[in-house]
């Protein structure tokens, strides 16, 4: 029996999702437009990366003509000539929105076919019961900001008077979520936890799916700076998927990075945590190690989304992505015989689109090992064929979204 190791790109889009328009998509394509910009200088960056986009890795598994069927173009720069050696997909996403908990529910088997809450753009962007009830149940003093916020824009405009006053600093995306950014050593790393418990509870009601802790440390604005001690408290997918389906069967799930948190901690058996695709790469080399036969890995590389995608950085997103592409091989000479490895994304993050929210796009799929088979699986009609096919693959019982391309 083989084991599957999932690599997931926290929104590496590859552009043409038939419902961008809906989300305010259309056009969106992380990989195009990256790719784009680097074709013509735009994506250099003195001392990081300069030149065209190279990924020969990623692109000899497939990337170039997954992006072909995602939006019916190769890539600026890219070379569409390459044969595969591994088998290559896109693949649509169902569910109904384009935040991190759905993509990877909907990979993992549970498309997410709710409405989430959210909260909406304004003065009164939490609402002030909903405030009093926090600062009641937390004994807080009261809260800054309280609106819709780039996380680093909003720690250096509200970081010295968060440090003097003693309020923890509240803001919200387009995303489905409550954030909390806090001072660890003022405020305390403990307290923000436990102050983000209190809030999951009090917010399930509103149906949002995810309460985040942003700790960061620092004394003066222009010096905050996040930790790793990020933590998100999610709520519990609608339905068991891939994971726990593996567990019932007396698997081993290793989540590396922040996959343990997407999904609750339910269908877990070891959590590894990582600050940083490099740390998130080196973890993923050592749970291959510890991983048995029939144990699936599964990791998510955060910086491409959290550092690049959001902050609208197309040289750093760029440099990320081929410097994942360099240390492919090394998992290549980790698998054992019969191994199966799937390269994909949760959602888009084109960071040439307008705003810093996620975008509507279609993902690649690039799966390779001794026992996949080159060629082209065609566009995917959900993501939940990619979590189908990793049970297919380790003789679980199959669900009842999707179905397997292998």
């Amino acid at each position: 029996m083989a084991r599957a190791i999932i690599l997931l790109l926290d929104s590496f889009g590859i552009g043409g999702a038939p419902d961008a328009a809906m989300f305010g998509d259309a056009g969106s394509d992380t990989l195009g437009h990256i790719a784009e910009q680097c074709a013509v200088g735009l994506g250099d960056r003195q001392g990081l990366r300069q030149g065209p986009l190279l990924l020969p890795n990623l692109t000899s598994l497939g990337l170039v003509q997954a992006a072909k069927l995602a939006t019916g173009q190769v890539p600026a720069g890219m070379d569409g000539d390459i044969q595969p050696i591994g088998l290559y997909a896109c693949a649509n996403e169902v569910s109904h929105g384009k935040d991190t908990p759905s993509g990877h529910w909907e990979i993992a088997g549970v498309p997410v076919l709710f409405d989430w809450g959210y909260f909406p753009e304004g003065e009164e962007t939490f609402p002030a019961d909903l405030l009093e009830q926090i600062y009641d149940a937390a004994d807080l003093p009261g809260s800054l900001a309280n609106c819709h916020a780039s996380g680093t824009v909003v720690i250096d405009e509200f970081g010295a008077e968060h440090i003097s006053s003693g309020k923890p600093i509240f803001y919200t995306s387009a995303d489905s979520v409550f954030q909390i950014a806090a001072h660890e050593n003022h405020f305390g790393l403990e307290r923000l936890y436990s102050l983000c418990e209190i809030i999951r509870k009090l917010i399930d009601p509103l149906n949002i799916g995810r309460v985040i802790a942003r700790p960061f440390v620092g004394d003066n604005a222009g010096e905050f700076q996040r930790t790793g001690n990020r933590r998100d408290y999610s709520v519990l997918p609608p339905e068991p998927t891939l994971l726990d389906r593996a567990c019932n069967a007396g698997r081993m799930v290793i989540a590396v990075g922040k996959i343990s948190d997407i999904f609750a901690h339910q269908g877990i058996s070891e959590m590894r945590k990582a600050d940083g695709n490099e740390a998130i790469f080196n973890t993923t080399i050592s749970a291959m190690d510890a991983a048995g036969d029939g144990d699936i890995v599964f990791s998510n590389f955060v910086d491409f989304d959290m550092l690049y995608g959001h902050r609208r950085d197309v040289p750093g997103y760029a440099a990320a992505l081929e410097r994942f592409d360099a240390r492919l091989p090394e998992i290549a000479r980790k698998l054992k015989r019969d191994d199966l490895v799937v390269v994909t994304a949760d959602h888009g993050c084109d960071p040439t689109w307008r705003g810093n929210d996620h975008t509507r796009e279609r993902v690649p799929v690039l799966c390779f090992g001794s026992g996949v088979t080159a060629g082209s699986a065609g566009v995917r009609q959900t993501f939940a064929d990619i979590g189908e096919s990793i049970a297919a693959h380790l003789g679980l019982a199959p669900g009842p979204h999707g179905r397997s391309f292998l």
